[in-house]
This record gives structure tokens, C-alpha cells and sequence, in this order.
């Protein structure tokens, strides 16, 4: 029986700390699927389907060197949900710090509660991307800073290019 993981996030965009989390986590399972979160409460930078696309320009080298299956979708429900809908048996989640670590936890407790067959697994974020967070990437690309060091060349030309036009 083939190991199915689920990885969630907005993803907006897609940072060295998200592929940092997917490529270890891409180790782990026979099949990895990448959930994109589409929520009304959320106005994210970019629309769902860019989002996907971007995620999927960054994990065919991961797929390739791990020989993991990666498969990216939207959804809209709550990650637990989605997870199941896929026939993940493992939730990754990163972790950056204590905050992260103490939100997760309730999180993997209130997952554990709704679907006990589901396993949440923590994964500490590499020294050298621990620092990267998807939003304040976003500030500094709006702000016209260089945000090389947090993302590929070719998510930096994304976000030049839709910070250009805001």
C-alpha cells in the first residue's frame, strides 16, 4: 500500500522554506499531495491557479530526486478533510520556532480529534531557511526589496512582475 502524505499552506507564494518542507517530506511517502488553501476570508497576492502553477515549476526536481509522486490541488475545507479526501495517512507540517511548534500542536491535537487515522508529523525547518516567512516575502517584493534569498529566481520574477502592477 503506497504512504500518502499531505502538505497544506496559501503558498503565496511558494518560498525556499515551503520546498525546504516538501523535499524532506517527499523522502518520507510514496506519494506527496500538495494542498493549496482557497479561503473567502483569505486575499492572497496570488490567485489559486497561479499558486498551483508556481508550486509545480518548483517540485519537479524534488519529484525527480526523490522519485516521490507530487500532485498539487486546491481545496477549500478544512486540511484534515482534504488530507482524508486524498487517502493521506501523514500530515507534514513545518515548524520554524516555538510559536509554529505551540500553534501545530493544538492544530495536530484538533486533527488527531477528527481523524485519528491521519498522523501529523513535524518538520523543523533547515537552519538556513527557519527564518523565511510567505508574508513577510510578500511585504518585502511590495516594498520593491530584493527577495532572492527567500525564493527561486523564477518566483522572484512572479512577484516583480504582480508587485509591478499593484
Amino acid at each position: 500500500m503506497a504512504r500518502i502524505g499531505f502538505y497544506s499552506g496559501s503558498f503565496d507564494p511558494v518560498t525556499f522554506g515551503h520546498t525546504d518542507v516538501i523535499a524532506r517530506a517527499a523522502e518520507l511517502v510514496d506519494r506527496l499531495v500538495i494542498g493549496v488553501g482557497v479561503h473567502a476570508s483569505k486575499n492572497p497576492l496570488f490567485a489559486a491557479a497561479e499558486r498551483v502553477e508556481m508550486l509545480r515549476m518548483e517540485t519537479v526536481i524534488i519529484a525527480d530526486k526523490s522519485g516521490t509522486e507530487i500532485e498539487i490541488v486546491t481545496f477549500d475545507n478544512l486540511a484534515v478533510d482534504a488530507a482524508r479526501a486524498e487517502g493521506a495517512t501523514v500530515i507534514f507540517r513545518g515548524l520554524r520556532d516555538g510559536t509554529d511548534f505551540d500553534y501545530e500542536m493544538q492544530m495536530a491535537g484538533m486533527n488527531g480529534a477528527m481523524a485519528p487515522d491521519i498522523q501529523t508529523v513535524f518538520v523543523a525547518a533547515s537552519p538556513q531557511v527557519r527564518h523565511i516567512a510567505a508574508n513577510l516575502v510578500r511585504q518585502i517584493a511590495r516594498m520593491g526589496g530584493n527577495v532572492g534569498a527567500f525564493v527561486s529566481p523564477e518566483i522572484e520574477v512572479f512577484l516583480k512582475e504582480r508587485c509591478k502592477a499593484l
